[in-house]
Formats: structure tokens, C-alpha cells, sequence
């Protein structure tokens, strides 16, 4: 039996919409998908800006490298071989109300309170120190394979970042590595992860000679957010050489988030404001 004119054109039109999906399903390994299929795949990483909210003096001669709020102070690690300290310092005023400095052999690097102790890494020397929280004095010291930049914790373990795009877990007690994460954006790997700070479930990093903080998935190591800092810093007579941003601080009592930068006259207090345009597929001020 043969198929009327009017059946053949039915069929040619339902063949005609069908074809597209079944080559996309049958594409070969290394055929990239259609341009739709991938816009699709792209994920959103939302950015901020920000709003000062208070401005406080810092030591114009601090190579800032750790910075830390607990119990009303703040602390700060220095660095440059000889110069490298670590320091208690009064808020408002800027007042150095306490001070330690390192053998001119370390650099310092970042520092984290865990408890009662001060934990401060070492930049090359793969050397860190504990010390008691009150009166500097060292309790121990320990030793890590890579080298040192920024150090946080989550209340149970430390987080180490060594200026490449993967952050460590360490043991607070024995200080051995109990894991790692590599972190990701939608480009790919985040290197150059410097000075940490865990805020509510979330790291907090600084990208070195960037104006950028990432905001980080401590479980997946994915890329949550963007801040750009980049109005701040030039503010602050930053640059992205050597006066870079660095230095994140956060008060949980009372919600408060600071930053800086090294060799920074200021110390600010800011509140990151949600952007309405994304930056799905751009790091900022990068």
C-alpha cells in the first residue's frame, strides 16, 4: 500500500523536529556540545561589593599576613625576613598593646586563635609556632611539607593555604594533615589563596596581588561568591605588587567583618552588598 501525499508530508515534518535531539544524544565523545547545552552548565557565582562601615588606624610599617578578632582584640601576624612579628593591637585606636618578635631567620605568615593558644605559620622555613594567647609565650613548635600563607580553623580542624589553589586540614593537636580541598571557580582552579578566615560555614580568602576575595565551599572547595575590593584598596593606596589586600578578620559576637592590606594606613570594617548582576564566568578586578 502506498502512503498518501499528505502522509508522507506528516511524516517528513515529524522526522524534520526529531533529528536535532537524536544527534545531539548520538554526538561522538569529542563532539562539543551546542552552545545552549553549555550556557545551561554554566553555574552562577554571585558577587559583592561593599559598604564601609567603620575606619580604624594600622600600622603603616605592617606587612600584614595574618589577621584575627577574638575577645575584644585583634591580631596580627607580620612578615619580611627581620621584621616579621606577632602582635595584640587595640581596635579603635591602633594601639600595639603587645608584641613578639620572630629570629630574623622566619618570615611570618598567617595566624589563627584556636582556644587558648595563638598558632602562627612560617613562610618558607615549614616552621609553625603555638603560643599562649595572653602572654606570647611558645608552647611548641610543629612542621608542614609545603609552604605557609594563610591559616584559619572550623572550631575542629585548622585550614592551611600554601599559595596554590588547594587549602589543607590539620589536626589541631598533633598538626598532621588530615586532608585537602582544591579550589575551584567557573575557570577553573583559584591559586594564589593567601590569608583565611572561616565565617559562618564559609572560607573567607584572600587572592594575592588580586583586589578579590573568595568566598569558599569548605566541603567542595567550589567558589561561592566574589567580593571585589578593588575601590577599597585604591582607597587605601593599595596596589596588586606589594601594598596588596590582606588580612580578613571577623567578629562573630557581633558580626562584624575588617580588612587591610600590608603596609595599609587603615584597617576597615565593611558589610558586603549582594550585586544584582552576577559574575558568572568573571573574577573581578582580576
Amino acid at each position: 500500500m502506498r502512503a498518501s501525499p499528505a502522509a508522507i508530508i506528516i511524516v517528513l515534518i515529524i522526522w524534520s523536529f526529531t533529528q536535532p535531539v537524536a544527534a545531539q544524544k548520538n554526538r561522538t565523545p569529542e563532539e562539543p556540545p551546542s552552545q545552549s547545552i553549555q550556557r545551561k552548565n554554566i553555574p552562577h557565582i554571585p558577587g559583592y561589593a561593599y559598604r564601609i562601615v567603620n575606619i580604624f588606624p594600622h600600622d603603616v610599617q605592617a606587612f600584614t599576613q595574618g589577621l584575627v578578632f577574638d575577645e575584644g582584640s585583634l591580631y596580627e601576624g607580620t612578615g619580611l625576613s627581620g621584621k616579621s612579628e606577632l602582635r595584640r593591637i587595640k581596635l579603635d585606636t591602633g594601639e600595639l598593646l603587645q608584641s613578639l618578635k620572630l629570629q630574623d631567620r622566619y618570615f611570618g605568615e598567617g595566624i589563627t586563635v584556636f582556644g587558648d593558644r595563638l598558632i602562627q605559620l612560617t613562610w618558607r622555613a615549614k616552621t609553625g609556632f603555638v603560643y599562649d594567647k595572653n602572654s606570647f609565650v611558645l608552647i611548641r613548635t610543629f612542621h608542614y611539607t609545603t609552604e605557609g600563607w594563610g591559616l584559619t580553623h572550623d572550631g575542629k580542624r585548622l585550614i592551611m593555604s600554601d599559595g596554590t589553589a588547594y587549602l589543607y586540614f590539620l589536626d589541631p593537636e598533633t598538626f598532621q594533615r588530615t586532608g585537602q580541598i582544591a579550589v575551584n571557580d567557573d575557570q577553573g582552579p583559584v591559586t594564589r589563596l593567601n590569608e583565611l578566615e572561616y565565617i559562618r560555614g564559609e572560607i573567607y580568602a584572600n587572592v594575592w596581588q588580586t583586589n578579590n576575595i573568595a568566598i569558599i565551599n569548605p566541603d567542595t572547595g567550589r567558589v561561592k561568591g566574589w567580593v571585589d575590593l578593588g575601590n577599597l584598596s585604591r582607597l587605601a593606596g593599595g596596589d596588586k605588587t606589594v601594598k596588596t589586600l590582606n588580612g580578613i578578620a571577623y567578629d562573630k559576637k557581633h558580626n562584624r567583618l575588617f580588612v587591610t592590606g600590608k603596609l595599609w594606613p587603615r584597617l576597615y570594617e565593611i558589610e558586603l552588598i549582594p550585586l544584582t548582576i552576577g559574575t558568572s564566568r568573571f573574577r573581578p578586578g582580576h
